[in-house]
C-alpha cells in the first residue's frame, strides 16, 4: 500500500476505534501512564501499528477476535517490528494491561525535558 493510502487508512483507523482501543487509548494518551507518551494508528513500513511508544521503543497491539485466525500475518508484523528496533507486545484486555505496559517502558519516564536516549526508561 503506497504511503499516503496507509497514512489516510491510519486516520480511519483512528476516527473509527473499536471500544477496546478507545479505552486503551483514555488511558494512554496525556501522558497518563508512567509519564509516557504514546501514538496510535501509526504507519511503520507495510504495517499500522495500534498503539506506539518510541522513546520506549514499545508497541502495543489489541488483537482480539478480529486477528485472531491471522497468526502467521501477526507474525510477519511482528518480525518486521522487532528488526526495526522495537519491542511489541500483545494485549487482549485493559485489566492488567496498564501495568504490563508500565512494567515493559521500564516503570516512571524521565521528566520530559531530561534529555534519554531511544529505548531508555
Amino acid at each position: 500500500m503506497p504511503r499516503g493510502e496507509l497514512t489516510g487508512r491510519a486516520r480511519s483507523l483512528r476516527h473509527d476505534a473499536t471500544q477496546a482501543e478507545r479505552r486503551l487509548w483514555n488511558a494512554l494518551r496525556d501522558r497518563r501512564i508512567g509519564g509516557w507518551k504514546w501514538k496510535r494508528q501509526v504507519p511503520r513500513g507495510p504495517y499500522i501499528v495500534d498503539f506506539l511508544c518510541f522513546d520506549a521503543a514499545l508497541v502495543v497491539e489489541l488483537d482480539g477476535g478480529q486477528h485472531a485466525d491471522q497468526q502467521s500475518y501477526d507474525d510477519r508484523r511482528t518480525a518486521f517490528l522487532e528488526a526495526q528496533g522495537l519491542r511489541v507486545g500483545d494485549a487482549d484486555g485493559l485489566t492488567g494491561v496498564c501495568y504490563a505496559i508500565l512494567a515493559a517502558c521500564g516503570g516512571e519516564a524521565p521528566h520530559p525535558s531530561s534529555p534519554r536516549k531511544r529505548g531508555e526508561g
